[in-house]
């Protein structure tokens, strides 16, 4: 898997946030469909999708794991 859709990229960062919620730290890696995204990569999408929606104004339609 190269990339997410733009659904699980969402349900990997509510997962994201309610693992810092509850340990009040982010989480090693997240699990999406069984495959591992570690944290340097998953902070790298968020980011990346945030200047995104920010300059273009809409959500993309799928992310890129890695940069």
């Amino acid at each position: 898997m190269e990339r997410l859709t733009l659904e699980q990229y969402r349900e990997m960062v509510n997962e994201i946030i309610e693992f810092k919620n509850l340990y009040g730290s982010l989480p090693e890696y997240a699990l999406v469909n069984g495959k591992k995204i570690h944290k340097e990569h998953y902070i790298d999408m968020i980011e990346r999708v945030n200047k995104f929606v920010l300059e273009m104004g809409r959500n993309p339609r799928t992310v890129d794991i890695r940069s």
